[in-house]
């Protein structure tokens, strides 16, 4: 009588026998998937915080071929055509909500090393205000129109010299006060600083804004939006370009998750070949400590395939026992919160590491795959040997 597979409680008896080598070579594939798994929550959480910097209601306007804000340059009498366009909401006074931005780099000391990094600084208004829901005053006031007065994200209050409240700034030759610090729920908009747009035109002598940011009348109609969109593109006299604010964001992400997911599955690859020898060590041993089991089995009637199986699902178990505790590990990292420059602005963005279900899949897959590299020659070498060898060995 020939059987076709062992139960998954001997194989699991076989692994907790030689408890301490198991948690060895988990414990390296868990570093392994600790890496891996951190790399893909970064890239998730630069994408996230950038992507919730946008309003889904809102379109934002550049010059024609600006790849960022910084870049592009849009005259005052353009601004005053895109908030007559029809399609453009208005508020109870009949105001069109549209915000004239400038945006510019300024260079700062950050506040533990004194270093400088590049602070994005954006000319907004009370209406600008309304147009980004996500953000809200949790220290001070609100910035004064026509005054030399600033808020700042909270992230830039916390990283930067002279940014929290109270504390005072200078550039663009003037000296600047910090009268409140606000909340942007995450988004990109915690990593920058604003003051009233007039008074930062005037301050750096910019003759046009950056940006125009315009709330659809209709911002769950996609036909009316649209359609906005394609007459500002298609109108020669502006030569601007209009894009979904939530869109524009995402895009600006784009470059820096890339480069960092390349990097660390590169990396990851390159640390999983230890990890996989290391279990391909482990299994040649317990290969090696159970001849006499492997030709009894055979002896009892076990099939090739079934020895095959069961050291392959050993090295499985034993991978995903590394790829759990690799995820716990990089779990804890949803706690941490840093900040890098972003490829597209040059300037600095502080981001949480962002942990989704489909981060948790693609590591476990990851952990499996160094099982199955890493078990199947022992496992192989283990379904050919033959029974008397076995015994005699034995």
């Amino acid at each position: 009588m020939a059987f076709h597979s062992l139960p998954l409680s001997h194989i699991a008896r076989n692994l907790w026998a030689r408890r301490v080598t198991t948690l060895l070579t988990a414990g390296g594939m868990a570093l392994v998937v600790y890496v891996f798994a951190t790399v893909l929550m970064m890239s998730e959480g630069i994408r996230a915080t950038l992507v919730a910097t946008g309003h889904e209601g809102n379109l934002i306007v550049l010059r024609k071929g600006a790849g960022a804000e910084i870049n592009s340059a849009i005259t005052r009498g353009q601004a005053a055509q895109l908030a007559a366009l029809p399609g453009v909401a208005v508020d109870a006074q009949g105001q069109a909500l549209v915000s004239r931005e400038p945006v510019v780099l300024n260079t700062l000391p950050k506040r533990d090393s004194g270093k400088p990094s590049n602070v994005t600084v954006r000319g907004t208004s009370a209406t600008g205000l309304a147009l980004r829901p996500q953000v809200r005053l949790v220290q001070g006031r609100m910035f004064q129109p026509g005054t030399r007065e600033i808020v700042t994200g909270r992230s830039v209050a916390q990283g930067f010299a002279g940014a929290g409240l109270g504390e005072t700034l200078r550039f663009a030759g003037s000296e600047w006060r910090v009268v409140g610090v606000f909340d942007a729920g995450g988004s990109g908009f915690d990593s920058e600083i604003w003051g009233d747009a007039d008074s930062m035109m005037q301050a750096f002598r910019r003759q046009a804004y950056s940006t125009v940011v315009l709330r659809l009348q209709h911002p769950q109609d996609p036909q009316a939006a649209e359609a906005l969109k394609a007459r500002i593109d298609g109108d020669p006299q502006l030569s601007l370009e209009a894009k979904p604010e939530a869109q524009f964001y995402a895009e600006q992400s784009e470059a820096l998750a890339q480069f960092i997911r390349i990097l660390g599955l590169a990396l990851s690859v390159i640390f999983s070949i230890g990890a996989v020898v290391g279990a391909m060590i482990t299994m040649f041993a317990s290969v090696a400590s159970r001849i006499g089991e492997i030709g009894t089995l055979r002896a009892l009637g076990f099939r090739r395939r079934a020895v095959l199986m069961a050291f392959l699902t050993e090295s499985l178990l034993l991978s995903l026992v590394g790829g759990v505790l690799g995820l716990a590990g990089a779990a804890f990292m949803q706690t941490v919160r840093i900040s890098t420059v972003n490829f597209q602005t040059f300037s600095e963005i502080a981001f949480r590491f962002h942990f989704t279900p489909g981060i948790a899949a693609q590591a476990l897959l990851f952990a499996l795959a160094m099982g199955v590299v890493g078990g199947f020659i022992p496992a192989w070498r283990a379904s050919r040997m033959k029974i008397v060898d076995c015994l005699r060995e034995a």
